[in-house]
């Protein structure tokens, strides 16, 4: 069925934007729990809420009643703050209010499209069917994440055993090379000198504690700095315009915003909807600021395609993505379309982590030789000059 834009209303974008902040129920239920909320705090692990949301659907699937099956996930579940947030939605089902309802006071775990998926299921009655699509949106998630955290962790040792080595060499195995020439009398090679110079300065307590100070001023500078809009603005665009890096940070922000597309449309929730979710799904500030765009141009009676394609900085998507949501648009099966392009982009960011990470190796490996090299050459030039000092 296609998914059909909303007629244009004549109301100003300000004034809807107040209309849904006044009747949203997702916000009004999120600020009636925020006592709950602020009970917790530990963060839910992404494999517990995927276990719960895989574990309900069987249940419901297999005939068990909602608050029975929350009772049974509620008992196996082990002590802490998952097992929390658990207990407080069944006791809200159990007090007479919806799964949904419940769901959305923790929103710290259960986020807007998770509580807008279940209240979807809810109106249709597909529970289970939806949970299984939850779950599934949800091990893309956390698969995606896995892939980005293994393909840095080589990279990462690597510049730590830089880092240990270098430390090693520097503050412990030169300032005995610099007891022995003390003792003779002898002048140090000018490399050999410089290094046990900066050796000395990272000794130096007084140094340390005006170096981290000021480092410390500038992280809170830069982070507070990062939350305005001009920070943001910034950081966002160095991000989605970094060579290689960027690439990969736009593959990604489009590889979830049409998993997300995808599994809401197809679960039968509004494209009003999906648009708000995807929009603060997407943390980049470019990306936000298109689906403002496109949430506001779609309740003036476009297309999705359309509003997308009319946004001035439209080159965000690719024309061929575009072309294909369209063609979905006109058949009917956007969700299937989205869904297609989220598999795409999965597979391109995929093949983007293991080239780039092929590439990072080699310089890696490079940068660390020439460190150390530099280190051992200036190790060695006082050796070749011990035993002369020693005879004298």
């Amino acid at each position: 069925m296609p998914v059909l834009a909303p007629k244009k209303t004549g109301k100003s974008h300000a004034s809807r934007s107040r209309e849904r902040g006044k009747t949203s129920i997702y916000t009004m239920i999120t600020s009636g729990h925020s006592m709950a909320e602020q009970s917790l705090k530990c963060k839910v692990k992404r494999l517990e809420l995927i276990l719960f949301t895989t574990q309900l659907s069987v249940m419901l699937d297999s005939g068990v009643i909602l608050s029975d099956a929350l009772d049974s996930i509620s008992e196996q579940a082990k002590e802490g703050a998952f097992k929390t947030v658990i207990t407080g939605v069944n006791t809200s089902v159990k007090n007479g209010d919806s799964f949904s309802n419940a769901l959305a006071g923790y929103p710290r775990v259960f986020g807007p499209m998770f509580v807008s998926m279940v209240r979807a299921s809810e109106a249709s009655g597909k529970m289970s069917e939806m949970l299984h699509v939850l779950a599934g949106y949800l091990e893309f998630e956390f698969d995606i994440r896995k892939r980005i955290r293994g393909a840095l962790a080589y990279p990462l040792m690597m510049a730590l055993i830089a880092v240990v080595a270098t430390s090693l060499l520097i503050f412990f195995v030169l300032p005995r090379f610099m007891k022995i020439y003390e003792s003779r009398g002898a002048a140090l090679p000018r490399l050999t000198q410089i290094l046990i110079d900066i050796s000395n300065l990272f000794r130096n307590f007084q140094f340390l504690t005006i170096m981290l100070t000021i480092a410390v001023l500038v992280a809170v500078v830069i982070y507070k700095w990062s939350k305005t809009i001009t920070g943001r603005r910034v950081i966002d665009y160095v991000k989605i315009h970094t060579p290689i890096i960027g690439a990969m940070f736009v593959d990604m922000i489009i590889a979830r915003s049409m998993k997300i597309v995808a599994t809401m449309i197809s679960a039968g929730v509004s494209l009003l909807e999906t648009v708000e979710v995807v929009h603060d799904a997407t943390k980049n500030y470019y990306f936000q600021q298109l689906w403002s765009w496109v949430d506001e141009k779609i309740r003036n009676g476009y297309q999705l395609t359309e509003a997308v394609q009319i946004y001035p900085r439209n080159d965000l998507i690719e024309s061929s993505v575009l072309q294909m949501l369209k063609a979905g648009e006109k058949s009917g099966n956007i969700g299937k379309v989205s869904n297609k392009i989220s598999l795409f982009y999965e597979k391109k960011l995929e093949g983007a982590i293991v080239s780039s990470t092929k590439i990072l190796e080699p310089l890696l490996l490079i940068c660390i030789g020439s460190v150390i090299g530099i280190i051992a050459i200036a190790l060695l030039l006082p050796v070749f000059r011990i035993s002369s000092i020693i005879a004298q």
